[in-house]
């Protein structure tokens, strides 16, 4: 199990077993060494008299004063490592003391006394954690491809999770592509102990209405709150005894953290950016450039072609242990392959789109009340119905813009919020999906369901509605899956400020009128960091770490289709029903619709049942 995850600790490894008594126990450890480079820091780590055993994955950044109070208290440090404080202060506190962690992290304690396991996850979902559970024992691991190594696990497909997946590009939590196995929950804990166990979370977003909302004498209150509480959380994350360098796409989020990381340097910030040669209008390297010129940092552009893409498709899906189809892990894996040359520890921009209302979806909502006041039969009769026959292409600017129209229009459809808001994610319609898995019983409207319950959990206004379900469903599952995934096959570490929890409670008590004012997404985010960027960017409409993976897929990557959506591939495997599959690429070749993500996701799938399934 441990070797399956080598690429996420390559520098020492650790076991503990213990067969001696009647529950039989095994820990396993990969280490990246990020904190206390010595033998001291090797794991599983213990408290002092060996009856507490932990294996930790991630970064406490409060561990100095988590230490400091511990040694009051009496306890001894072994080491100066900053997961050794979790040890002691589950022996003071219990699970309870959880709550103090300030960080990304899953780990594991096995108290020997208690015969008690406990495992737990960072409040956001930064770090993954897997489990599965029988009549007899436990399994966990950070990745599946570790929970497969053990033979006591039985692969069986789970059909609800294929549905999810179909409905979203990925599966959100607790699911997983099998039965059985669970993802832990962000902000939870699971207690095993004689068999049984429980669930406990503890942490979530304050329920209640934003206190901060529009009125223009809270504004300087909120700037001066927003840049103090990111400003400490960047510095935290630029500690570590290894070299540290910052993902810079070009946007705002990763243009602010670049920007605080330079006034709290002592050298020139290291920057990495992303760029392709061959498609110009997914290109985003000026404005990265503009920005690593801006703070003086040493800047690294990674120019990608065709032929790249092409030559790390194989590797990009080979990492993939469960279906994953957000395209843009093919650039993420790049850029974390040629960052993790120069540094082990690379900060992101990830989270201000979840907590400042940065994709247009959030901008479509704010519009649909204007949308509204349209006469019905206009809106039913004539827009709508043209909506559905305009071109929706995104590799011409022209094009991109009626895409977006017709995205807006399929979702301003439905009068239901909840309707609108899932329309404005879902990939495959549920028409397309029960043609697809007319051989399973599933629920096909679960996906809906899971964001329809999130929408309505908080006492928020309707732009933080969709942001709470965004940041509890789709940022674990989607972008912070893609992060972690993709820079710990490099064997780098990836820290994300923006979503230190103290600032995102600060996000959410922030009303929706001043993320989203007319128009403009991240405004008041925006504006509190507009000293230190660019000026070009501060009116720049999100764009990120996108592929023209449609493009491809018509062109150098055309052989992807021809393999794995081979006619008699798909018809003697008999998971998808054929007609479907033939009729979706007939359409994606023709080029009236855009299905590029649609192709993608059934590759990604394909690829991944052939490795993972095929022989079983």
């Amino acid at each position: 199990m441990t070797a399956a995850l080598r690429h996420r600790g390559p520098d020492d490894e650790g076991m503990y077993l213990n067969n001696a008594s009647d529950v039989h126990v095994g820990l396993g450890h990969r280490r990246l060494r990020i904190i206390d480079l010595s033998e001291r820091g090797r794991q599983p780590i213990w408290n002092e008299d060996h009856t507490i055993c932990m294996v930790f994955n991630g970064e406490i950044y409060n561990h100095q004063d988590l230490r400091s109070k511990l040694e009051f208290r009496g306890h001894r440090f072994f080491s100066n490592t900053d997961c050794e404080a979790v040890v002691h202060l589950y022996e003071e506190q219990g699970i309870d003391g959880f709550r103090d962690l300030v960080g990304m992290f899953a780990f594991a304690i096995w108290d020997e006394k208690k015969s008690l396991l406990a495992l737990c996850r960072d409040r956001v979902g930064i770090k993954p954690l897997l489990y599965f559970v029988d009549s007899s024992s436990l399994i966990f691991a950070s990745e599946i491809k570790s929970i497969l190594q053990d033979p006591d696990f039985i692969k069986v497909i789970d059909w609800n999770s294929v549905g999810l997946y179909l409905s979203l590009n990925y599966i959100p939590h607790p699911h997983t592509i099998f039965k059985g196995l669970q993802k832990l929950e962000p902000g939870h804990t699971f207690t095993y102990h004689n068999g049984k166990t429980e669930i406990h979370q503890y942490w979530n977003l304050e329920d209640n209405s934003p206190e901060m909302n529009a009125y223009s004498h809270y504004i300087p209150e909120i700037e001066t709150r927003l840049y103090s509480t990111l400003e400490e959380a960047v510095k935290m994350r630029m500690v570590a005894d290894v070299p540290v360098g910052a993902f810079l796409s070009g946007g705002i989020d990763s243009s602010i953290i670049v920007g605080l990381m330079a006034r709290n340097s002592g050298n020139p910030v290291k920057t990495y950016s992303i760029g392709y040669t061959d498609v110009p209008m997914f290109d985003e390297t000026n404005y990265a450039r503009e920005v690593a010129l801006f703070n003086h940092t040493d800047h690294h552009e990674i120019k990608l072609n065709a032929r790249t893409m092409i030559d790390s498709i194989p590797d990009v899906l080979e990492m993939l242990d469960e279906p994953f189809a957000d395209s843009s892990v093919i650039s993420a894996f790049i850029v974390s392959q040629e960052t993790a040359k120069n540094v082990k520890v690379a900060l992101t921009g990830d989270g201000g789109d979840e907590l400042f209302a940065g994709y247009r979806m959030y901008q479509g909502e704010s519009m649909y009340a204007w949308y509204r006041k349209i006469p019905s039969g206009i809106r039913k009769k004539i827009l709508e119905p043209m909506g559905r026959m305009l071109p929706d292409s995104r590799y011409r600017v022209y094009l991109e813009h009626l895409r977006r129209v017709k995205k807006f229009l399929r979702g301003a459809g439905n009068d239901s919020f909840e309707d609108r808001f899932f329309a404005w994610n879902e990939i495959f319609s549920r028409d397309i999906r029960m043609n697809l898995l007319e051989h399973q019983v599933i629920d096909h409207d679960a996906a809906k369901n899971i964001f329809g319950e999130a929408l309505k959990e908080r006492n928020y206004d309707r732009i933080n509605h969709m942001l709470y379900a965004d940041f509890k469903i789709s940022l674990p599952g989607d972008m912070l899956r893609k992060v972690d995934a993709t820079s710990m096959s490099h064997s780098l570490e990836a820290r994300v400020p923006m979503l230190d929890h103290r600032f995102c409670e600060l996000a959410f008590s922030i009303g929706g009128a001043l993320k989203l004012r007319r128009g403009q997404g991240k405004y008041i985010l925006t504006k509190t960091f507009q000293d230190i960027i660019p000026k070009s960017l501060h009116h720049r409409p999100k764009w990120g770490f996108e592929v023209p993976i449609g493009q491809w897929l018509k062109g150098d990557l055309r052989y992807l289709i021809d393999e794995y959506l081979d006619e008699g591939r798909i018809a003697s495997q008999g998971l998808f029903q054929t007609e479907m599959i033939l009729s979706l690429k007939r359409l994606f070749m023709n080029g009236t619709t855009d299905l590029s993500w649609h192709m993608w996701n059934l590759i990604v799938f394909q690829y991944w049942y052939e490795r993972y399934c095929g022989n079983s």
